[in-house]
C-alpha cells in the first residue's frame, strides 16, 4: 500500500464522482423497483430502467449498494477509501460473472450486456477512485511524495 497517494488534491472530485455513481445506482433501484413491485423476485423478464435491465431482486440489491456508496462518498476519513476498494472489486466481480451466465438460467439477477458495460464500468471508476481518495497525516504523505519524486536518492542513503 506503499504507492497508494495520501491526501491527494483531487481527491473531493473522486468523493463527488463516487457519490454521483451512488447516486445513479440509487435512482437506478428505486425507479427499478417501482417498475418491478409485484413481479417474481428473480423474474428473468426484466424491465428496462436508465438504460439497464433489472428485476426486483437486482433492483432492490442496488438501493443498497447506492446508499452504500452515498455513505462511503460523504464520509471524511477512511472509511470512503475502502469502501470505494471494495464496491469496485465487487462491481468487477460482479460484472464478469454475469457476463459468464448472460444467455444461461444462472442470469438471476436479469443482467444485459449493457448491464454488464456498466457494470464494469463503475467498478473501474470505484477502484480508481478508491485508490486516491485516502487519507493520512501530512507528514506520512509528505514522505510518500518525497519518495515517489526521488525513489533513487533514498536507496543511496541506506
Amino acid at each position: 500500500m506503499a504507492h497508494i497517494p495520501l491526501n491527494h488534491p483531487a481527491r473531493p472530485i473522486y468523493r463527488v464522482l463516487a457519490g454521483l455513481i451512488g447516486l445513479y445506482i440509487l435512482v437506478f433501484g428505486v425507479w427499478g423497483t417501482a417498475r418491478t413491485l409485484g413481479d417474481p423476485l428473480f423474474d428473468r423478464g426484466g424491465a428496462w430502467v436508465l438504460g439497464l435491465r433489472t428485476n426486483l431482486a437486482f433492483a432492490l440489491v442496488s438501493v443498497v449498494f447506492g446508499a452504500f456508496l452515498l455513505v462511503g462518498a460523504s464520509r471524511r476519513g477512511n472509511l470512503g477509501h475502502y469502501m470505494n476498494l471494495t464496491a469496485g472489486v465487487v462491481f468487477l466481480v460482479t460484472g464478469i460473472l454475469m457476463m459468464s451466465v448472460l444467455q444461461t438460467s444462472a442470469n438471476f439477477l436479469s443482467f444485459s450486456m449493457s448491464t454488464v458495460v456498466v457494470s464494469m464500468l463503475f467498478g473501474l471508476i470505484l477502484l480508481s477512485t478508491g485508490l486516491y481518495d485516502k487519507v493520512g497525516p501530512t507528514d506520512h504523505a509528505e514522505k510518500g511524495q518525497h519518495d515517489r519524486c526521488h525513489p533513487v536518492a533514498d536507496q543511496h542513503r541506506s
